[in-house]
């Protein structure tokens, strides 16, 4: 095994061990941490997949805006991040068991699919390839990202503000 696929193992077990901890970690700053180291590390196995603008639009657009967005938006809805904050459900373990059976499951296909395999062509993963790709097949669903993303940012600011719902008074319920 080469010092490359060590380094690859090694980001590997680092995305999912930070993953699962991001999920599983009952404050929701630690949560946004690990999710940070998470796409850290992916970012990483980018760069030694050789794609290196993945790796960097991997670094900008979700480090740099997407965990940017979920921090401001758990700061601007003043939303409990103490210890205990993040609700647990007696689902958690349902959850888990459909998420591994999910990973094991898409571990076997990619396997069965590309188990193998060397990509050769140098023009996988270039600037231009991904370039041409994005802005005529993928313009689309980026587009709705923004949408989703920018509808997420007027929900935070709609919660924090505390305006009153139509037909709410204002008045305690014992007042009425």
């Amino acid at each position: 095994m080469s010092a490359v696929e060590v380094v690859f193992l090694v980001l590997a077990a680092v995305c999912v061990f930070s993953g699962l901890q991001a999920v599983t970690c009952d404050r929701l700053v630690h949560a946004a941490l690990w999710f940070v180291l998470t796409l850290g590390s992916l970012a990483g196995t980018f760069l030694l997949l050789a794609a290196e603008l993945l790796a960097w639009v991997q670094v900008l657009v979700y480090l740099g805006s997407v965990v940017v967005l979920l921090v401001f938006a758990l700061m601007l809805t003043r939303a409990p991040t103490g210890s205990g904050s993040a609700t647990f459900t007696r689902n958690r373990w349902l959850a888990a068991v459909i998420g591994t059976a999910t990973s094991v499951g898409l571990g076997v296909l990619g396997w069965a699919g590309f188990g193998g395999q060397e990509i050769v062509s140098p023009t996988v993963g270039s600037p231009e390839v991904i370039g041409q790709v994005l802005f005529t097949e993928w313009v689309l669903p980026f587009e709705i990202l923004s949408l989703v993303l920018l509808a997420a940012l007027v929900g935070a600011i709609a919660l924090s503000t505390g305006q009153r719902t139509v037909g709410d008074s204002g008045a305690a319920d014992g007042d009425r």
